[in-house]
């Protein structure tokens, strides 16, 4: 087992990283009371719930089962959760465990952020973008019809607990989903990381267990490294959005049901790589060698077919990066280095929109 630390003085929590961790007392350690409520959804349910309410036997635990789907990630929805916490009388000692991807996650960190001014919650991520990006950081929230994650709060859990044996029964979809956030560590701020997943893309996409921990271990440790300088994204946590934000005006367009996050993700990094390449701040041959490397991940290179450039102008515009009615994007200055910049020209990005849509 690996356990890393996200350094947050007072509010800082270890990250555990092995196999069967599950099985373990991981969790129990870091409850401080009697009382949990595990929240997960009705696709891990019947994998994994037994062995995690067995590993907190003797304290009061209920459980929660939701829908599963992006498009469960919403207000309602979380009424559901304060709705359990209320019937079941827990009170302001109670845990909350996240048992799922990164909507359970997320949803039930910003239930544990609002129930009673602020609970504990535990990350048991089952999903492998959930356990390299979502599940570290504290940031929680629900999507609006609008826009995602518009609504949310910064709130860490206690730990974060990453038991690599579930991805056995990940679908393969789930899987390249993941891995779109494994390759944004590469092209941020790691450029050797970068190289060694060109080197071992095929084995992680093959499961090979030693590979999938080592790129679990170096994105967290990437990641916990930002949140550690920057928790509230103030400044340089946003360079962990590349693609994001043309990644959520997909995610927002196609209802949250079409595409995954990650496979959102995937196609808006590719457009992020080819602006950079228009500015001229990276060369054609990087936007290849990036495509390259996610079509080996199994991402897809463009957006949808019935997205349109209108769609994307108006959703950008709501972007949680837009400062002073300037939209700020994630770029790349070369394969390791991003920046964050709203200095580029309006008819680039234009062009840009017009051709990957028609693409």
């Amino acid at each position: 087992m690996h356990t890393l630390d996200v350094a947050l003085g007072a509010r800082s929590y270890p990250i555990y990283i092995g196999q069967s961790l599950l099985e373990q007392d991981l969790l129990r350690r870091h409850i401080r009371a009697s009382q949990a409520l595990i929240v997960t959804n009705e696709t891990i349910a019947p994998l994994y719930l037994d062995a995690v309410r067995q590993s907190l036997s003797g304290l009061d635990v209920n459980t929660l089962i939701l829908p599963d789907g992006e498009q469960y990630k919403t207000l309602a929805t979380l009424e559901t959760i304060f709705d359990a916490l209320l019937s079941q009388r827990h009170s302001r000692t109670t845990t909350l465990i996240a048992l799922g991807g990164g909507v359970i996650g997320d949803m039930v960190g910003f239930a544990a952020a609002c129930y009673q001014r602020g609970v504990d919650f535990l990350q048991v991520p089952t999903t492998l973008l959930a356990q390299v990006d979502s599940s570290v950081g504290g940031k929680t929230a629900v999507n609006h019809p609008r826009g995602k994650n518009m609504i949310g709060a910064f709130h860490q859990p206690r730990a974060v607990v990453i038991d690599t044996t579930v991805l056995n029964t990940l679908p393969e979809r789930e899987l390249s989903a993941g891995l779109a956030e494994v390759i944004k560590y590469g092209l941020i701020r790691d450029a050797d990381f970068y190289q060694w997943l060109e080197v071992n893309m095929d084995g992680l996409v093959a499961r090979d267990p030693a590979l999938l921990s080592e790129a679990i271990l170096q994105s967290c440790r990437n990641k916990a490294e930002v949140v550690a300088e920057d928790e509230t994204e103030q400044g340089n946590r946003a360079l962990l959005n590349l693609g994001h934000t043309f990644g959520h005006a997909i995610e927002t367009a196609t209802g949250y049901s079409d595409w995954l996050h990650g496979e959102a993700v995937g196609a808006g990094t590719m457009m992020a790589a080819q602006l950079s390449a228009d500015l001229g701040w990276i060369s054609e041959a990087d936007v290849q060698r990036i495509g390259a490397l996610a079509a080996r991940a199994g991402l897809p290179l463009a957006p949808p077919p019935g997205v349109t450039a209108a769609q994307f102008r108006d959703l950008m515009a709501l972007d949680k990066k837009v400062m002073d009615g300037r939209l700020r994007l994630v770029l790349l200055k070369a394969i390791g280095s991003a920046v964050v910049t709203d200095q580029f020209a309006a008819q680039a990005l234009e062009r840009l929109l017009e051709k990957m849509c028609q693409h």
